[in-house]
């Protein structure tokens, strides 16, 4: 399955999937300059999701919730299971202190999974689906704080190749994930691997169902 970029009226990105051009994601408009470190990555990636987010609260429109559920979902699940797989290992190799930092986040990931999971099965007609948002955000942006602390130690660690190389696995390691939470499976390698592999297909199936943002660039 690939991915569509698209963008907002806010110039925020959207990628959306689209299912009828290979199986691999299209690259982000940054990729098109792929010198971009490990801490802007995540960070431009970070945007994108409180982007999404604000695009649901401030709606008033159900279908357009709805489609924007779906985007940030999608970007949301992959977001974290991509630094499960490549950026939290990487900065318990090349960081002193590092693996008391990404247990940390991992352990941050769990909670925020369990909230995503009761966010994406809302109807966005339920009077639960602005308050499951809130605070899902309330912690995801407390999370996104503290790890933009900890990308930065691990950046100073890397050479300019090697944050790029870094966030160039990053993006590859996406298009294979789960697009959707699924708190109960492992979390631990390689079991997260084996797990995603046999989730992420599913997943890519009840995407084709799904409704998107329907922004075209500009």
């Amino acid at each position: 399955m690939a991915a569509t970029a698209r963008s907002t009226s806010a110039d925020t990105r959207i990628l959306e999937p689209n299912f009828f051009r290979g199986n691999t994601y299209e690259t982000r408009a940054r990729d098109a300059t792929p010198q971009v470190r490990i801490t802007d990555a995540v960070k431009h990636e970070h945007g994108e999701l409180r982007s999404f987010a604000d695009r649901i609260l401030n709606s008033t429109n159900p279908d357009e919730q709805t489609r924007f559920q779906n985007q940030f979902t999608w970007e949301l699940a992959r977001h974290y299971v991509g630094e499960e797989l490549v950026v939290y290992p990487a900065l318990e190799r090349h960081v002193e202190g590092g693996k008391d930092l990404a247990d940390k986040d991992r352990r941050e990931h769990q909670g925020i999974r369990e909230h995503l999971q009761e966010f994406q099965d809302l109807n966005s007609t339920d009077p639960r689906f602005i308050p499951s948002l809130q605070r899902l955000m309330e912690d995801l942006r407390q999370h996104m704080d503290q790890e933009n602390a900890h990308l930065v130690k691990l950046d100073e660690a890397l050479s300019k190749d090697d944050s790029v190389g870094l966030t160039q696995r990053f993006d590859r390691t996406k298009a294979f994930v789960p697009t959707r939470a699924h708190p109960m499976t492992p979390q631990n390698l390689p079991f997260e691997t084996a797990m995603g592999l046999m989730t992420a297909p599913i997943d890519y199936l009840s995407d084709m169902f799904r409704k998107w943002p329907s922004e075209r660039p500009s």
